[in-house]
């Protein structure tokens, strides 16, 4: 459930920062060292000296892929209703939960779609963003999955999709699982048109949209160090009774298993995805 216009605004890539920026320096979980956050932001949110992959924010991802000046946000003017009037054990409602989400984040909800151009062509693409409750999907995230894969076939262009999600949002129950059946059937429209859909993943890519959009793409990438899988580690094991592979749930994992057709390094993709669009378009 969504309505619309209610404290709804569009991005603007060069306006949007990190709460952090005003910080000079960050250190990385990996080795532990303490980094310039400027040498960090130039090398595509990695860690220069050992490697390690930092988040990327939605309107990083799109500054990082598409053409200079070249993106027009295009996300409906909705954002989530409450219709189960949720409150967590902190006695936060989740009206309550959306508001320091947009603060925090600059954005309106967890995902931004738009017309971007990449390497010169056309396409439409939907981003998460993981620092919005988790990139978890609800009614909001499905609708404009949905807007914009019907956009792409209209205007028989490729449809990109990012993503970085812990899954289902919960604050909605049934209606958010209804999401899963929703974008899926949606898909079918792209097919119809013979609009290609690439889905990329990120770390991480999981539980309900895992289980449905994202795995639904004509061509599938992990960025190197993604997470990919339906639950997790602890709770399948314990389900199974079974111990698994050290390397389960990786980017690696998911190549070696058919889940996706290639693992590509953040620095790479945007030439990835371009090699992917001069092929199709």
């Amino acid at each position: 459930m969504a309505i619309f216009g209610k404290k709804y605004f569009k991005v603007e890539l060069d306006r949007v920062e990190r709460k952090d920026d005003e910080a000079l320096w960050m250190k990385c979980k990996a080795c532990h060292e303490l980094v310039f956050k400027k040498k960090v932001r130039e090398n595509n949110n990695i860690c220069p000296k050992c490697g390690e992959y930092f988040f990327l924010t939605a309107p990083e991802r799109i500054q990082l892929l598409a053409d200079p000046d070249s993106f027009e946000d295009i996300s409906r003017p909705i954002v989530a209703a409450d219709p189960l009037g949720f409150v967590d054990e902190d006695g936060q409602s989740y009206s309550e939960k959306i508001k320091k989400a947009q603060e925090e984040t600059g954005l309106a909800n967890e995902i931004i779609v738009g017309r971007a151009r990449i390497g010169g062509r056309p396409v439409i693409v939907a981003v998460m963003d993981f620092r919005f409750i988790g990139g978890s999907m609800g009614s909001v995230m499905g609708e404009q999955i949905c807007h914009g894969m019907e956009r792409a076939a209209q205007e028989r262009v490729p449809f990109i999709l990012i993503s970085a999600t812990g899954g289902a949002r919960m604050h909605e129950g049934i209606l958010s699982l209804m999401q899963m059946a929703k974008t899926s059937a949606c898909r079918k429209k792209l097919a119809d048109a013979r609009v290609p859909f690439i889905s990329i993943m990120t770390y991480p890519t999981t539980a309900g949209v895992e289980a449905s959009i994202a795995s639904l793409g004509d061509i599938a990438l992990a960025e190197k160090g993604a997470l990919i899988g339906f639950t997790g580690r602890r709770v399948i094991q314990q389900t199974i009774k079974q111990d698994l592979p050290e390397d389960f749930q990786t980017d690696r994992f998911a190549f070696e298993h058919g889940i996706v057709d290639n693992v590509v390094r953040r620095e790479s993709l945007r030439d990835e995805l371009i090699r992917i669009l001069k092929f199709f378009v």
